[in-house]
């Protein structure tokens, strides 16, 4: 559907799968966020974390499910955004982004949202909640 004024409750936006997690997308990421944790970026660090490798930030899996949004904020507006971390997110994990309209009640579209990884394997979730204009 290119509106989400048209969307039915169960109903879900297209679903984006993301390129395989690089560490440079890390890498990047820990720049423009400031989170230099080297358990990010660093392979011996997140041994020594007990890690069985770098694990990408969970706030950079959390920026990239808005994507879902993207084409629709000619319509309106993430107005809120609510997450649980529900598994870690390693290099070269290939993660798709959901989400289901849960509610619809005037101007405001609650959406259950997920992120799952190539096994299936829920490693967030949440809702957001789109106010149209």
């Amino acid at each position: 559907m290119s509106i989400l004024s048209e969307l039915q409750v169960g109903e879900s936006v297209k679903e984006i799968q993301l390129a395989p997690v690089s560490r440079l997308d890390l890498i990047k990421y820990a720049g423009a966020s400031g989170d230099f944790n080297p358990i990010h970026t660093i392979d011996d660090e997140a041994k020594k974390a007990g890690l069985p490798g770098i694990i990408a930030h969970g706030m950079w899996t959390m920026g990239n499910l808005a994507k879902l949004f993207t084409s629709y904020y000619e319509e309106g507006f993430v107005q809120d955004y609510s997450i649980r971390f529900k598994g870690m997110v390693f290099l070269n994990d290939v993660i798709t982004l959901k989400a289901t309209l849960k509610e619809k009640l005037d101007q405001n579209l609650r959406f259950t949202v997920q992120a799952v990884n190539q096994q299936g394997n829920e490693v967030l979730k949440g809702e957001v909640l789109y106010r149209q204009y």
